[in-house]
């Protein structure tokens, strides 16, 4: 893991890579420190960290498009799984080295509410936490951007690929609220579930009894709790999909309350995304 992370590393400051990632990271989160706590005579600086999100949608794609999508077009990925390295050295080397960077960007941009605290009273408590559930979320949308990465081996793709998911995270809360609440369209969303759920035990598994079985089960659950307390089913679908809210999750961070489910959603968040990495390695290793 720690040969792929300093290779990784080396790559981003031996080219422009790096540099230009870090620079536009500064000059967008400038641009917002000046619109919101300069003109905006405001000493939140978490306003700065909000606005900015934004750049998330260019950045992340930028940043991860070339992790894996690069090696696979070039082939050296065959080189990365014929040494005898563990898969999962390999996903965490790279994920650790891309948050790095970002974290660097982070660092630089301290500089913002160090001056700020110059011309005003800068609450450090909340503005440390703020930066704590950025991180965090920018954790999450890198393992996001990872994980497409590995699923196609043109760049281009994979940066329009990530935007797009990017997007729909960030929408995610507006998409749930406009969702039907009705106990017929939770049964449709949960069957739905239960299908992509079989389809992925038959791609584990290459096998169609336990799918079937497992479909069976699905089924057999969800239109037991339906007979039994149909009213579970109410507005189900939005609840679970609010669940992939990112940015539902950072409002805690934003007003300065470290809430410890919010850290773990975005831990849990990442290492599902790495998780699902490995296994798309795994299969094609031994493929």
């Amino acid at each position: 893991m720690g040969a792929i992370f300093r290779k990784e590393m080396r790559t981003y400051f031996t080219t422009i890579s790096g540099y230009g990632f870090l620079g536009f990271f500064a000059l967008i989160t400038g641009y917002f420190f000046i619109g919101q706590n300069i003109v905006g005579s405001s000493a939140n600086y978490n306003d700065t960290l909000t606005g900015s999100m934004i750049m998330f949608l260019i950045l992340v794609p930028v940043l991860t498009m070339r992790l894996f999508a690069e090696e696979s077009r070039q082939k050296t990925d065959q080189l990365l799984y014929s040494v005898p390295i563990k898969v999962t050295s390999i996903v965490t080397g790279k994920f650790l080295a891309a948050v790095c960077l970002y974290f660097i960007a982070l660092v630089i941009t301290m500089v913002f509410p160090v001056a700020l605290s110059a011309f005003g009273n800068v609450d450090w408590g909340m503005t440390l936490t703020g930066y704590l559930g950025y991180f965090l979320m920018g954790m999450c949308l890198i393992s996001v951007g990872l994980f497409i990465s590995v699923l196609t081996d043109n760049q281009i793709v994979a940066a329009v690929s990530t935007f797009a998911v990017v997007f729909v995270l960030f929408m995610m809360d507006n998409i749930t609220s406009s969702l039907p609440a009705t106990i017929f369209s939770s049964l449709i969303f949960v069957g739905i579930v239960v299908i992509i759920l079989a389809v992925m035990v038959y791609s584990s598994t290459k096998s169609f009894a336990p799918t079937a079985i497992f479909a069976l089960l699905g089924f057999a659950v969800m239109t037991g709790v339906y007979v039994v307390k149909p009213t579970l089913y109410d507005g189900v679908m939005a609840k679970v999909l609010s669940w992939f809210s990112i940015l539902g999750r950072f409002e805690n961070f934003y007003l300065g309350i470290i809430s410890i489910a919010d850290v773990v959603y975005y831990i849990t968040f990442s290492i599902a995304l790495l998780y699902l990495t490995v296994n798309v390695i795994e299969k094609r290793r031994w493929n």
